[in-house]
């Protein structure tokens, strides 16, 4: 394996009993890059981050980590027990001390504190997790698997169920890390307020249907295979802009244009 990749799979296939969740997947994260996944609802995005962090095992194919390399993973937001008696210190703790929890050493508390104050929530070190905001309780997951030290941020869904303000913060944060120098993969279903804004994208529905740049994967013909459906692509300030309706009909401007609000958090 080349000395710049971190991960990858060959020919992967996941199944769940007879249900083929993801088939012949091939791809590779290098160090330094930034990659989202996209497709519809059912199309393996959950199972290839799965497969890639050794959650489920391969059907078919293979997955390899470079010697060494630690992943670090974010849940979907919408999996987590919110009511669960933790704290936030509690949560990071939890990567390194699951032997011996809630027990901490005065070097992973101040460890925990530098990272939780490099993902702006200093000072928020012993508030129980359902006390905070949205875009911080993201954060603070993020903050625990960067507290594992890893190679590569991977996250599932990071944007799902959140609203507009926090979206933003999530995507500011992320760019952030990555110009840190952080690998990062997720999968994302908003192509226009995240996905657009990535450097790579793998377009998959069980199988990749293509990869490469949003100019190159967020276009009418790659969209109609990857969704099954026919989707109308703008141009907006450069970036890719996807209308999941007919843009001939006389409703298109005005659709076009909630669509833009959208993304930039922007009032109707």
């Amino acid at each position: 394996m080349s000395a710049d990749i971190l991960l990858r799979c060959d020919a992967l296939t996941v199944a769940y009993g007879s249900n083929i969740a993801l088939e012949n997947v091939t791809m590779h994260i290098r160090r330094g890059e930034f990659v989202g996944i996209v497709g519809p609802s059912g199309s393996g995005k959950t199972s290839l981050l799965r497969a890639l962090t050794g959650a489920v095992r391969a059907a078919r194919g293979s997955v390899e980590l470079a010697n060494g390399v630690r992943l670090g993973y974010v849940p979907q937001v919408e999996s987590v027990d919110w009511n669960f008696p933790i704290t936030v210190r509690e949560v990071l703790a939890m990567t390194r001390t699951k032997r011996r929890w809630p027990t901490i050493t005065a070097q992973e508390r101040d460890e925990a504190a530098a990272v939780l104050a490099d993902l702006g929530l200093a000072g928020l070190e012993d508030r129980h997790i359902r006390e905070l905001s949205g875009g911080q309780q993201q954060r603070v997951f993020v903050a625990r698997a960067m507290f594992a030290k890893p190679d590569v941020l991977v996250l599932d869904e990071p944007t799902s169920g959140v609203d507009v303000r926090t979206r933003h913060e999530i995507l500011h944060l992320l760019r952030d890390l990555h110009s840190k120098g952080s690998t990062i993969l997720l999968t994302t279903h908003d192509l226009n307020g995240l996905a657009s804004h990535l450097p790579r994208l793998v377009c998959i529905n069980r199988e990749v249907v293509a990869d490469g740049s949003p100019r190159e994967t967020l276009i009418p013909e790659v969209l109609e295979r990857t969704y099954g459906a026919p989707l109308h692509v703008l141009e907006h300030g450069g970036m890719p802009i996807v209308l999941d309706h007919d843009y001939e009909s006389s409703e298109s401007m005005r659709d076009a244009e909630r669509e833009l609000r959208r993304i930039r958090g922007t009032p109707s």
